[in-house]
């Protein structure tokens, strides 16, 4: 029971990470030493999963599919997103500055424990490190897409987005940026309880775990250096996404309007920066604070 309520938090952590655009529920999942269980255990409902299940051994079902760690794990997700969604709507309007250093102090430090799990930088795993870095910096710079609610569309968000949600460096909020879904999907959906947009974005992100479990999953074990070397330049290129001094670019496109990119600005020293600093390291200090747990239990 223990197990399963600290999985919990670190289900509710994901969740949060999900929320916020520039941070990954999959770089969670690596410092807090769950990911390849996640990972297994989303890879695990196959056939043999489907014949326990229609045999009624819903024991052996359990068991085979790690459930309890699953429903822990996603009922923490859940729970945060619904909690979170509205918090950060009300952070984002009236402390960006503030909420932008928190995220880049987790970040930050994420990219230290992370790298930190390679046994050998070889210089095959330096060149897939800079290849990581190279990518999240490229999508930083892309354009946002117009928001779209066909049914269609959302279903390849939800695909898209539930993929680089569970991939380690890369945002499925920021995805859903890109994809021009982000306030609709992860604020405005949330918030108002629109069906008719969740359900189609849920059977995506269902659809786009399963698929991308067993891919990530033999990458993973094949590749185990080259694969978090790549995922910490993820990490590391995302940082330019979440900084926190920064003027939104937005575009008039009939009656709506986009955000089509940043202009990024030095700070200036005032009480407002040295807050800032302040909150950056409480986010440092939360990531050093989860790896601290992890390696307690390893012990």
């Amino acid at each position: 029971m223990k197990e399963l309520v600290a999985v919990f938090f670190k289900g509710v952590a994901m969740g949060a990470a999900n929320v916020i655009p520039g941070v990954s529920g999959g770089t969670i999942a690596l410092i807090t030493g769950i990911f390849e269980r996640l990972i297994d255990a989303i890879k695990s409902f196959n056939f043999t999963a489907l014949r326990l299940l229609l045999k009624a051994d819903f024991k052996g079902f359990a068991k085979h599919t790690d459930l309890l760690f699953l429903l822990a794990l996603f009922l923490g997700v859940a729970v945060s997103i619904l909690s979170f969604a509205r918090i950060f709507d009300f952070l984002f309007k009236h402390y960006p500055v503030y909420i932008w250093s928190f995220f880049f102090g987790l970040i930050l430090a994420s990219v230290f424990f992370v790298g930190k799990t390679v046994s050998r930088w070889s210089w095959d795993v330096i060149f897939v490190f800079i290849i990581g870095f190279a990518t999240a910096m490229t999508i930083t710079f892309l354009n946002p897409a117009t928001q779209n609610e066909s049914l269609i569309y959302l279903i390849v968000c939800g695909i898209i987005a539930a993929c680089s949600m569970i991939l380690p460096g890369l945002s499925g909020s920021f995805v859903l940026i890109l994809l021009g879904n982000y306030q609709l999907v992860m604020i405005d959906s949330i918030n108002q309880l629109r069906f008719d947009i969740l359900i189609p974005i849920v059977f995506g992100a269902l659809v786009g775990l399963l698929g991308f479990s067993y891919l990530l999953s033999w990458v993973f074990k094949k590749y185990r250096n080259q694969t978090i070397a790549i995922l910490t330049g993820f990490i590391f290129g995302s940082l330019g996404i979440i900084w926190p001094w920064k003027e939104m670019i937005i575009q008039q496109f009939g009656d709506k309007e986009k955000v089509v990119g940043y202009n990024w600005l030095l700070p200036e020293l005032n009480l407002q920066f040295l807050l800032a600093i302040v909150i950056m390291l409480f986010g440092v200090l939360s990531i050093w604070f989860m790896e601290h747990m992890a390696e307690q239990k390893d012990k």
